[in-house]
């Protein structure tokens, strides 16, 4: 063989050791190829380790909604739904309520691991936006799953209780535009307090104790929509609103020991004070704290339309659960 030959054949071996390394260091079967540690379907790519089939990528399952009774929060506030796994809460995101009821979402993707350990779910209502990544204290609904489903109501912890022996009385006395000591003025028909008439009138509720992040309000439904008595959690106190700038109430008495109110001072529009409450509905509801609205929530455990009778005759509230939300959440596995 010739020395031109020689050198031909050399320069071919070269040229295949070069394709040949090419393709095992960054070609397409090498070590950081298409095929190999850092390829498509190496290590990190798409089949591979980390990749969008590997091990790393997180799966998702459908979490289901079909919740009733739930109204709209208002602008600045979401409902956030939460699993509970391993004693710790996990969101499964946010939506909100139409003025007809209907969820702006009603399925949810969610972690599958997360999903399939989780032991309950709860509702919450949330600020919006919302810069706090736990749970608010207004832990609404909430069921304990039972296979792939729960049943959700204010009556499993942590919801905000169970209302189904909630009883109450009312009776119709005016005493805050009346001096300490000084006869009854005639005018009872003008007042409402929540409890038993007597020297000193008593505290007459069967209701459950809040948890924080709630409260319960009165409300007599005046000409114009929905006026408020106050706030209370203890039912043998004066109310929040009692001796306020905000009281409808006389100034000449604070009143009696109990939640209640008078229609004399501070008349909204589209009112004439002093209100006659006689044949008035009279509610008694549970509110978020902070509230979302000025009127009543959705909570509204008892409820009556007042008699004519005033103090000494009592009228009994009815119950109401019919205002509670209800329903069931569905993991579907997938």
């Amino acid at each position: 063989m010739n020395m031109k030959n020689v050198r031909n054949l050399f320069a071919l071996l070269f040229t295949m050791l070069l394709v040949t390394l090419s393709s095992c260091s960054d070609g397409t079967d090498g070590f950081d190829g298409n095929d190999g540690t850092d390829g498509t379907d190496g290590t990190d790519g798409t089949d591979g380790i980390d990749g969008m089939d590997g091990a790393d990528v997180p799966k998702t399952a459908t979490l289901d909604f079909n919740l009733n009774g739930l109204e709209d929060l208002g602008p600045d506030y979401l409902y956030e739904g939460w699993i509970v796994v391993n004693g710790g809460a996990v969101s499964t995101g946010v939506f909100s309520v139409n003025s007809s009821g209907a969820l702006s979402k009603s399925s949810f993707e969610v972690d599958s691991v997360m999903l399939a350990s989780a032991t309950k779910f709860v509702l919450t209502i949330e600020p919006n936006p919302d810069s706090d990544p736990t749970p608010s204290d207004q832990k609404l609904i909430a069921g304990d799953f039972n296979g792939n489903s729960a049943d959700v109501a204010t009556n499993v912890m942590p919801g905000v209780g169970d209302f189904s022996g909630a009883a109450g009385t009312f009776f119709l006395r005016s005493p805050t535009d009346e001096l300490a000591g000084s006869a009854n003025n005639g005018n009872d028909q003008n007042g409402i307090w929540f409890g038993l008439p007597g020297m000193p009138p008593a505290a007459n509720f069967t209701l459950p104790t809040l948890p924080t992040g709630w409260i319960y309000e009165g409300w007599v439904v005046g000409d114009a929509g929905p006026l408020s008595t106050g706030t209370f959690n203890s039912f043998d106190v004066m109310d929040n609103n009692t001796g306020t700038a905000m009281s409808f109430g006389g100034t000449e008495n604070l009143g009696p020991p109990i939640p209640g109110e008078d229609f004399f001072n501070n008349t909204p529009a589209g009112e004439t004070f002093p209100l006659d409450v006689r044949g008035r509905t009279v509610v008694i509801s549970i509110e978020p704290v902070p509230d979302n609205s000025p009127a009543p929530f959705i909570l509204k455990p008892l409820e009556a339309v007042s008699g004519d009778g005033t103090a000494p005759i009592s009228h009994l509230f009815n119950l109401n659960l019919a205002s509670f939300p209800t329903g069931i959440v569905s993991r579907i596995n997938e």
